[in-house]
């Protein structure tokens, strides 16, 4: 993200724990600072690719931050011809939380951030196209804050989204923190890099776009697997949006995404605006190893006499398709490694409180 105003290395905050560089603006006296969150913070590489733009801080864990979401994106696109892509919320609520732990909580730049559960829960009626130029507010609180030493050891965001003066979107994160050494040890054998002794699986032919609810081939994360309401995930390192840096693991947006379009492809393809998501994870996925992608519809209502469509606000703009609920499980070496339950409604209505976690058991990798 491009920096503004003076460039520091926060210090002696009223935690005492600012350790991360960030850049912050020149403010009148009185007024709270503004952090400008850079790609590092982000763990992004690439400007386009950072949705949370500036914060400020409110309390010792309240904090207001402002995000922008782009009309078009490369990955992060529209999904049809009115609405953003509401998996851009996940996203906003991942890379926020660690640029946080970052710039407020004092976790180093290489730490290694283990994602152990995320939901979300949005209302896609609000998530139009002709508002993509509004800025979005999000309210961010940071709870079971947990440290080793002077480090932070985890901890968890909730957000709640606002876009012109509407609630958007509330979101929840729990992830935990590594050092390089711990995660060495963690990861041993499988560092990221050239020369390391992962060969990733070859990435296998994808799906039909449509099947997978996506505009571009690219950007299928699925094959067809043998088994009805089966996937396989497809993986290709290559991707410069979901896999933007090394890594010696498939990243949780990946997975997220692939859930998605299982949940696409399992109810028929086309357009699957999620309206509820829950993901929790088990264990890392792994870049050499076939991980299968089990499907459950587990809910679905009619949307006949809907009115206000999941297609857009008013009346008339429901495509007939109602409710429907789907659990996806990833599977490597035929045990699970993580999962997500995901419902498109067809309701415009205000998002509720985030899902809980999906039900499978998370051990903590820390």
């Amino acid at each position: 993200m491009p920096q503004s105003g003076a460039t520091s290395t926060p210090t002696g905050d009223r935690t005492g724990r600012r350790t991360a560089s960030a850049a912050t603006t020149g403010q009148a006296a009185g007024a709270p600072a503004v952090t400008r969150i850079t790609p590092e913070l982000a763990h992004r590489t690439r400007a386009v690719d950072i949705f949370p733009a500036e914060w400020v801080r409110r309390s010792e864990h309240d904090f207001r931050v402002t995000a922008h979401w782009p009309a078009e994106h490369s990955f992060f696109g529209p999904v049809d011809d009115l609405h953003q892509d509401p998996m851009i919320v996940a996203e906003t609520l991942r890379q926020t939380t660690m640029a946080l732990a970052h710039a407020e909580f004092g976790a180093p730049l290489d730490t290694h951030f283990v994602m152990r559960d995320l939901g979300i829960s949005t209302a896609p009626s609000e998530l139009l196209l002709a508002d993509a130029a509004e800025p979005v507010t999000v309210d961010v609180v940071c709870s079971e804050v947990r440290r080793r030493g002077r480090g932070l050891s985890s901890m968890r965001t909730v957000m709640e989204f606002h876009r012109a003066g509407r609630l958007v979107a509330r979101g929840t994160g729990s992830m935990g923190c590594t050092s390089p050494a711990a995660y060495r040890r963690l990861r041993a054998g499988r560092a990221a890099g050239p020369g390391t002794a992962i060969s990733p699986f070859p990435p296998t032919p994808p799906v039909p776009r449509e099947l997978a609810g996506r505009r571009r081939a690219q950007d299928v994360v699925l094959s067809p697997s043998d088994r009805p309401g089966t996937w396989l995930l497809r993986v290709d390192t290559g991707h410069p949006v979901l896999f933007a840096r090394p890594n010696d693991h498939v990243p949780g947006m990946v997975l997220f995404e692939a859930a998605r379009q299982a949940a696409t492809a399992a109810t028929g393809g086309g357009v699957f605006l999620p309206s509820d998501l829950a993901s929790s994870f088990s264990r890392y996925t792994e870049l050499d190893s076939p991980c299968l992608l089990e499907t459950e519809v587990l809910d679905e209502l009619d949307g006949s006499g809907a009115g206000d469509g999941v297609l857009g606000r008013g009346g008339g703009d429901d495509d007939g398709r109602g409710a429907v609920t789907v659990r996806v499980v990833g599977l490597q070496h035929d045990e699970p490694v993580f999962g997500v339950v995901l419902t498109s409604a067809p309701h415009r209505r205000a998002p509720g409180p985030p899902p809980a976690p999906a039900p499978i058991p998370v051990r903590v990798l820390t």
